[in-house]
């Protein structure tokens, strides 16, 4: 018989520093891939460490301020990192808010801890509603693993993006029925799983990984109707992981056209080939009616943690306004409203997402979950403003964001001279100065961390249409225009057809 504590006997050391999660990282039998060759160790490789030093900030923060990145836990009965809560009150989707803008500020990238956390916060609800209804269990089997994740204080991944193969076909519909994540054998010990994961953030910075469906199923996708937690080093497990514009720059040598050299997001295809899954880290097997509800919960959630990207938005505005100064126009009047704008736009984006943790309401399970209408409107702003500010920061950066010379063109004994000479901005700074923060400005609007600022924030979450459904269903113009005929004095509704 299959015994699931063999599954975390690595994991009896509790991690707490930034340290501990680096070296919790090394030596893991993972199978991982980048352009074509197969990477030995990730922690060493140039291109994927920037991430993993992007995620070890999330424990940094933890242990430089407990009260935002930090919480204790009723369900493991001491403290854990915020990023494994389940939240009990809407104060503490605000303190999570709170924490996600800090920690956008201190990476200027994505942190890639946000899928977990909010894969977590809707499977406590849905297993419990699951359990209601059914008679399931589902709801003890995930306090039991969610118990061991925080007791040793592991990142939990989440995995929801399914390939999808042609959209206008359900999951049972597709030639190759591999392209949704699907169950392919039960035995008396668990399940097996095969498919594919997309577009999956910090996947192999993490520890355990929660899978999900990615859309409503039907009575006909059961099969494809399944939740479960697997080690990131499970046999069957292949990561592939995605390029970035730009990525290869941290291989060049030196740190400066980087722009941003010690922090990265990093975003992975994962294929199951035949995937174990034991019973007690399965959370849903066939209950196809709750997939929409468990998708709905988690948009609900990962919409409003988009407020992360309010914290980019801090560095990137504090780069073009640096930007301005080295050329000496900072009093200028257009640069000042161009600020200001980037400033608006920013914090219309935080104040949504903060209302939508305010306005949060109970489950029947005891999570709160963040007011649908408005974590939605917040998304919504996330898939065009940073659009907008990435613009007005390039506008005031100038051209040379876009044409400056190299790293190794400064450092050349010949030409370095020249492009010190010729790229000189205000007396007092230096040129290299200069550089950097136009490398910065680069990084974030059309270079590697362009995919966490913008396009990311179109697609992640779904892209716009999926929030302006929800919008439309929760709405309720029904109960608006019956308002409006009160105060109007209109006394019968106008008649349909």
């Amino acid at each position: 018989m299959f015994d699931v504590e063999t599954l975390w006997t690595d994991f009896a050391q509790r991690i707490v520093t930034p340290d501990d999660y680096i070296n919790s990282l090394r030596g893991r039998s993972m199978n991982v891939f980048f352009m074509g060759e197969r990477v030995p160790e990730p922690v060493d490789h140039p291109v994927i460490r920037p991430s993993i030093n992007a995620m070890a900030e999330t424990f940094r923060l933890a242990v430089e301020r407990p009260e935002l990145a930090g919480v204790s836990s009723d369900i493991a009965g001491c403290e854990i990192n915020r990023f494994l809560h389940v939240p009990t009150r809407p104060g503490d989707l605000v303190t999570k808010h709170e924490m996600q803008r800090e920690l956008g500020r201190r990476t200027g990238t994505c942190f890639q801890r946000c899928v977990g956390l909010d894969a977590i916060g809707a499977c406590h609800s849905v297993t419990f509603d699951m359990d209601a209804e059914y008679g399931t269990d589902y709801h003890a089997r995930f306090l039991a693993f969610l118990r061991r994740a925080q007791r040793a204080n592991i990142v939990v991944g989440g995995a929801m993006t399914d390939p999808k193969g042609d959209r206008s076909r359900s999951p049972h519909q597709q030639t190759d029925p591999d392209l949704f994540l699907r169950v392919v054998r039960r035995d008396e010990q668990g399940i097996w799983v095969s498919g594919a994961k997309m577009h999956q953030t910090g996947a192999v910075n993490s520890h355990w990984l929660i899978f999900m469906p990615t859309m409503r199923m039907t009575d006909a996708d059961r099969e494809w109707s399944v939740v479960g937690a697997v080690r990131v080093d499970a046999p069957g497990l292949t990561y592939i992981v995605g390029r970035q514009t730009n990525d290869t720059r941290a291989v060049d040598g030196g740190d400066l056209d980087a722009g941003n050299a010690r922090f990265a997001g990093q975003e992975a295809l994962i294929v199951f080939e035949n995937v174990f899954v034991p019973h007690e880290h399965v959370f849903m097997d066939g209950e196809w009616k709750y997939a929409s509800t468990l998708v709905e919960r988690f948009t609900t959630y990962h919409r409003s943690s988009y407020v992360c990207k309010t914290g980019l938005g801090d560095v990137l505005i504090g780069a073009a306004a640096e930007a301005a100064s080295h050329n000496g126009v900072e009093g200028a009047s257009h640069i000042k409203d161009k600020l200001v704008e980037m400033t608006h736009l920013n914090e219309t984006i935080y104040s949504s997402c903060m209302a939508g943790a305010h306005g949060a309401k109970p489950q029947a399970s005891g999570a709160y979950l963040n007011d649908e209408m408005l974590s939605n409107v917040a998304k919504h702003n996330v898939t065009r403003f940073p659009f907008e500010i990435a613009r007005l920061a390039q506008d005031i950066a100038g051209g040379l964001v876009a044409t400056m010379p190299s790293e190794k063109d400064l450092q050349n004994n010949e030409i370095g001279p020249l492009v010190r000479k010729f790229l000189h901005g205000r007396d007092g700074v230096d040129p290299v100065d200069r550089m950097r923060i136009l490398r910065l400005i680069e990084n974030m609007t059309i270079g590697r961390n362009a995919v966490g600022y913008l396009t990311e924030s179109l697609h992640g979450a779904g892209s716009p249409q999926a929030q302006r459904i929800q919008i439309a269903r929760t709405m309720n113009v029904e109960e608006k225009k019956a308002r409006a005929r009160a105060l109007a004095g209109v006394t019968q509704p106008t008649r349909k057809g």
